[in-house]
């Protein structure tokens, strides 16, 4: 490919990778908003958190992409720059799934713990950030890390309104050179180095939030074997 051509699909790597982040952003906002929300004493907010789970898990996101960017200006008045319409479809459709992550990881932990909270006289806002949220938030890593990763794939949908991302700016070197099997293969090459990377970081982080949870005393057996020979705790005598 020519130096111009390789400059059109680096442009679209980088359209790429600021939707990415700016759809990451907004869907991980709103996971733990409406996953907290499907947490809730209060039957209402639960039903309104299920209510959105179930409608965004329950359509296309490229229908939704479509409706944003065609049908929210017709109904509302509102024209999104394709940037900002693909993020909030995105955002809206994978926080959906995100959601159920943190749902599930604030019912895994322990009830005792929620428990505790309470006979320490601590708030619901007290107990979610300081007991549930730290016990909870390294286990949402790993399937986070995999909703990640579809959602970079996802991003390819925008490429329906003529944005330029990496699929939009490859289908236009496509038809410059007429060379599919060249041009697709370098595309599903970079959407695998940042998926790499992607999983890689989410790996560490999850490493470092896990590290030096669930330390504690050394088990019993581990501390009898440390015991000299001859030694005994019969009676409370060594």
């Amino acid at each position: 490919m020519t130096s111009g051509l390789w400059e059109l699909v680096l442009r679209g790597v980088w359209t790429t990778v600021q939707l990415l982040v700016l759809s990451a952003l907004l869907a991980s906002a709103v996971s733990f908003a409406v996953g907290i929300a499907r947490t809730d004493r209060r039957r209402l907010v639960r039903f309104l958190a299920g209510l959105y789970t179930e409608v965004f898990r329950g359509t296309s996101a490229l229908v939704m992409i479509f409706w944003v960017f065609f049908v929210l200006p017709i109904a509302f008045g509102w024209q999104l720059v394709p940037l900002w319409a693909g993020t909030l479809a995105l955002g809206l459709t994978y926080g959906a799934y995100g959601s159920e992550i943190v749902r599930g990881a604030l019912n895994a932990v322990d009830p005792a713990q929620r428990e505790g909270g309470i006979a320490l006289g601590f708030t619901t806002w007290q107990r979610m950030r300081l007991i549930l949220l730290p016990q909870a938030v390294p286990e949402m890593i790993p399937p986070f890390s995999n909703l990640l990763v579809e959602l970079l794939k996802g991003t390819a949908l925008v490429s329906v309104m003529g944005m330029g991302d990496l699929a939009f700016s490859a289908n236009l070197v496509r038809l410059a050179l007429q060379q599919s099997a060249e041009i697709y293969t370098y595309v599903l090459l970079i959407y695998f180095v940042i998926a790499f990377g992607l999983t890689r970081l989410m790996r560490s982080l999850e490493k470092r939030l896990k590290a030096g949870l669930g330390q504690g005393p050394v088990p019993e057996p581990a501390a009898r074997e440390s015991e000299p020979a001859g030694t005994s705790k019969v009676g409370g005598a060594a």
